[in-house]
């Protein structure tokens, strides 16, 4: 070969295999980075919500079904709020803390024209309650549906998904996540966070068959840094994400940050296939890091919601300062992990009356159409006092149950 001819192929050699590299480590990198976990350029554009009404019937019919006084071991009221559809058309809606028995007529004891609850009505730590695929609520499961694990401890279901009962069956059933708490001093009136698990109810039947404890958070001292999982949990490919969040004591913020971890859909109830985002990458173990909250004017109430719009994730919590007691907002982003923008504009449901405070806004899947989201939000007496505020709840039985709007998305 002529020299200068030897020349020219060595000089060309150099750049295409650096050009080489460059592409083998790229091809690399995406592929460890999932199409959903990284930003989607212009496939993915900001949410925020158009329009929101009131849903009236959903509301009203809860309102039908706690104030029936045929049962006295039945729901009359709850908060929690989560839903479920069976492969049957029904639907299931779970809830934590729960008063059964009967409702009397107006008027109450203090003459005022309202549904109310004898004080000692009893309170049990979860229910649920099942909902005809016409949209009827028929009955009660007996409660509590998941039995406290121990003494002073208890749990609160959450987020729920029908899935076959092993990957690859055409037997499915439901998992339930579940919160469990211990009893604690103030500021830890509603319980210290104490584990996630994972619950399976059979099918069509709704027979609890067994809790498997997903992430255990004893050996974390400081309660504040417990984290829980399953507020809410979002389908992504072959992915599902579940949300979760540290419990946030100041009165005045929402200082509760947001985690995610994702499981191979179909695999809730298997805990070594649970991934926790780590701030960099997806790891099975190690701390789970923080994808929103800065403590101060960014960040989540203990409970919020997450929805896949297209390609776009929309987060709704109660906003920031005091307007959190009455006020829904909403976050945004191209990937479960963040950057999460906002908050955007919000909006105020209605509430029954003054004194109490809306929280827990939930979407519902379940019941949506017509491209509307339905989203419930609970209700409570707004007390610092414990004792009081179960008084005006039990005087007035409207006020310890779920209401609805329902609202539609776009881009600003």
């Amino acid at each position: 070969m002529p020299d200068d001819a030897a020349a020219r192929q060595r000089t060309g050699a150099g750049p295409v295999l650096i050009l080489a590299l460059v592409l083998a480590l790229a091809a690399v990198l995406l592929t460890a980075l999932p199409d959903d976990d990284r930003e989607g350029g212009i496939a993915c554009t900001a949410r925020t919500v158009r329009d929101w009404t009131p849903d009236t019937s959903l509301t009203g019919e809860f309102t039908r079904y706690g104030d029936d006084a045929t049962r006295a071991d039945d729901w009359t009221g709850g908060d929690g709020t989560h839903s479920v559809r069976l492969p049957d058309g029904r639907v299931l809606w779970l809830f934590s803390d729960t008063y059964l028995g009967q409702v009397h007529p107006p008027p109450n004891p203090a003459g005022e024209s309202v549904t109310w609850r004898d004080v000692s009505t009893p309170l049990v730590r979860n229910s649920a309650v099942v909902m005809s695929p016409s949209g009827r609520l028929e009955g009660t499961l007996p409660a509590p549906v998941f039995p406290d694990p121990a003494p002073q401890q208890w749990r609160w279901p959450v987020a729920a998904r029908v899935e076959p009962r092993s990957p690859g069956s055409d037997e499915k059933v439901v998992r339930v996540l579940l919160w469990t708490r211990t009893a604690g001093r103030s500021p830890w009136i509603y319980g210290v966070p104490t584990a996630t698990e994972v619950a399976t109810l059979s099918l069509p039947d709704l027979r609890l068959e067994g809790i498997t404890t997903v992430l255990d958070q004893g050996a974390v001292t400081d309660p504040a840094r417990r984290v829980l999982f399953g507020t809410t949990a979002v389908d992504a490919g072959e992915w599902t994400y579940v949300f979760g969040g540290t419990d946030a004591q100041a009165a005045s913020r929402p200082t509760s940050h947001a985690y995610v971890a994702r499981v191979p859909r179909g695999r809730l109830g298997e805990p070594g296939a649970w991934e926790y985002w780590d701030g960099s990458r997806w790891a099975v173990r190690g701390r789970p890091a923080a994808v929103l909250g800065n403590g101060e004017d960014k960040g989540v109430g203990s409970a919020f919601t997450v929805v896949r719009d297209g390609r776009t994730y929309v987060l709704f919590t109660m906003a920031a300062g005091t307007a959190g007691l009455t006020t829904v907002t909403a976050y945004w982003a191209c990937s479960p992990t963040g950057p999460w923008h906002g908050p955007t504009e919000g909006f105020s449901p209605p509430l029954p009356k003054s004194g109490v405070a809306a929280y827990n806004p939930q979407v519902h899947r379940a019941v949506g159409d017509d491209g509307r989201l339905v989203l419930s939000y609970d209700v409570n007496w707004l007390d610092a006092d414990a004792a009081a505020a179960q008084l005006n709840i039990t005087r007035n039985a409207s006020l310890y149950r779920p209401r609805f709007v329902s609202l539609r998305l776009a881009a600003p």
